[in-house]
């Protein structure tokens, strides 16, 4: 068994072109302590959202705080901590921080999922 508090992982700040500004991940299952998942906790600044993209696996993510917006090519949904969300493997989408607010949330990926992204 292996626990994880993520009060105790430190943030570390992402800058890749998938998102549209700063945000700060925190590894809590890594491909050193699981075969098959990766989870994340993704903390987004202000107003940050990530671009169209996709995975080759399902993707979960489990909103912990803010307000933020998920969001496929043909719907857009406010959602809130407690909301779960599911997107298909191939489902293009994007998701991140409801403007002039934070947004949190915790990803759920396969290991060997990659990520297309649409948007430059």
């Amino acid at each position: 068994m292996k626990i994880v508090k993520v009060s105790e992982v430190k943030p570390e700040e992402r800058m890749t072109p998938l998102f549209t500004g700063p945000t700060f991940s925190q590894p809590l299952i890594t491909t050193q302590m699981s075969k098959q998942f990766i989870i994340n906790q993704v903390n987004f600044a202000r107003s940050v959202v990530n671009k169209l993209h996709s995975h080759t696996s399902e993707q979960v993510l489990i909103v912990t705080k803010g307000r933020g917006i998920v969001a496929t090519e043909t719907e857009q949904v406010k959602v809130g901590p407690g909301t779960v969300i599911i997107f298909a493997a191939g489902e293009k989408h994007w998701h991140g921080a409801q403007k002039g607010f934070t947004f949190s949330h915790i990803t759920v990926t396969n290991q060997d999922s990659k990520t297309t992204q649409y948007e430059h």
